[in-house]
């Protein structure tokens, strides 16, 4: 891949086994998360349920032999770049990958909690310890926070502290729950927000929260594998991003990015399609919003939308229907479902029918552009 950047819009961290207990307030501290051992693996457990097994102690098993792949695992399996910082940037130039957007992992399941106090604690603690992480190499190493949004405005005061101390972008619900959809008016502020602080915002797969979807993280249907439900988890950014496009989110705010993460890209041809037929030819559009401009709605995907993917040849292969400079290349390191550390065979293979301008801004141009990097 030489000639342009690589840049993974999409890895993670593994966050440290007492991250949340060590520094959660008392009354928090017996239901924050942590680590429980048992026969089967080492387990996280969130609001005294089991939510999750060791995602990243796995780190490059497929390509060496599938088979072995689990869902348990132990806690000093994890890939050491999971949490520490020079250690995730050795595996960067392992893969050959300039710079590392990184989100949570146990971070995505603590959507599905009930208490919403809880995880806006959960959310300030993760963002503090993951800003520390990056700052240890600020140009290889960026952050994107943790919001919650179940009150719009206590998600913009976290919003506009960690962007003072230096964060890339900020997550929120992929789905924010029942009869909170983001057409909603009380969400503005949030927009508002984020288009002037140039701050883009993500919808990152498995960050449902309570009541908009299946658990996708607890331990049994791990362990069943929910083949159905992860196949079909574009629905939920779908309706997510259907909202905000058709409610004129887009119009009312033209800087303001968002970008679906890990949910791939092969979706948003007949995606697009839809939206505009349904706005110019059927009852719910026609008698809906209507835009002041002259647009339609898939104007408004590929003016402000960006889609984050690992290994998509069939989405590639469509990029002039998705639109080239709304594909954003990520690894997912360290789990186990990531292209480490065969990033660059992967993307030689997926890219091999492009020319080399599509290449360098599919690979990491895109992604340096939305996100400001030098």
């Amino acid at each position: 891949m030489s000639g342009y950047r690589v840049i993974s819009s999409d890895n993670h961290v593994i966050e440290p086994a007492d991250l949340w207990i060590s520094r959660a307030s008392a009354k928090n501290k017996d239901r924050a998360p942590h680590i429980i051992h048992k026969e089967d693996g080492d387990w996280w457990r969130y609001e005294n349920s089991q939510v999750l097994g060791m995602v990243g102690a796995q780190a490059g098993t497929r390509f060496e032999d599938p088979q072995q792949l689990i869902v348990g695992g132990r806690e000093e399996d994890i890939r050491p770049g999971g949490w520490i910082p020079e250690e995730h940037v050795k595996d960067l130039d392992i893969d050959g990958v300039e710079v590392s957007f990184v989100y949570p992992t146990v971070g995505l399941v603590l959507y599905s909690g009930a208490d919403s106090d809880l995880l806006t604690e959960m959310c300030g603690i993760y963002n503090d310890w993951v800003g520390e992480f990056c700052s240890a190499f600020p140009k290889r190493l960026k952050g994107i926070a943790m919001l919650n949004v179940d009150d719009v405005g206590v998600g913009v005061k976290e919003l506009e502290r960690c962007a003072k101390i230096g964060f890339a972008g900020a997550m929120i619900p992929v789905a924010p729950g029942d009869g909170k959809g983001y057409e909603r008016p009380e969400y503005e502020l949030l927009w508002a927000t984020a288009q002037d602080l140039g701050i883009p915002l993500s919808l990152h797969i498995a960050t449902n929260r309570l009541g908009a979807s299946a658990d996708l993280a607890s331990s049994e249907e791990q362990k069943t594998n929910k083949i159905s439900v992860l196949a079909n988890t574009d629905h939920w950014v779908r309706v997510s991003l259907a909202d905000m496009i058709c409610s004129g989110v887009f119009e009312r705010y033209p800087k303001l990015q968002v970008g679906s993460i890990e949910h791939e890209m092969s979706w948003a041809p007949h995606f697009l399609d839809r939206i505009d037929f349904t706005y110019s030819q059927r009852t719910s559009g026609i008698y809906g919003y209507r835009y002041k401009e002259d647009a339609m709605p898939s104007d408004y995907f590929h003016r402000n939308v960006f889609l984050g993917f690992q290994e998509d040849a069939l989405g590639i292969k469509m990029r002039d229907i998705i639109g080239l400079d709304n594909m954003q290349w990520g690894s997912d390191y360290p789990h186990s479902e990531g292209t480490f550390p065969k990033s660059q065979e992967i993307l030689e293979k997926m890219l091999v029918d492009c020319t080399e301008e599509e290449k360098a801004k599919i690979a990491g141009g895109n992604t340096a552009r939305v996100y400001h990097l030098d």
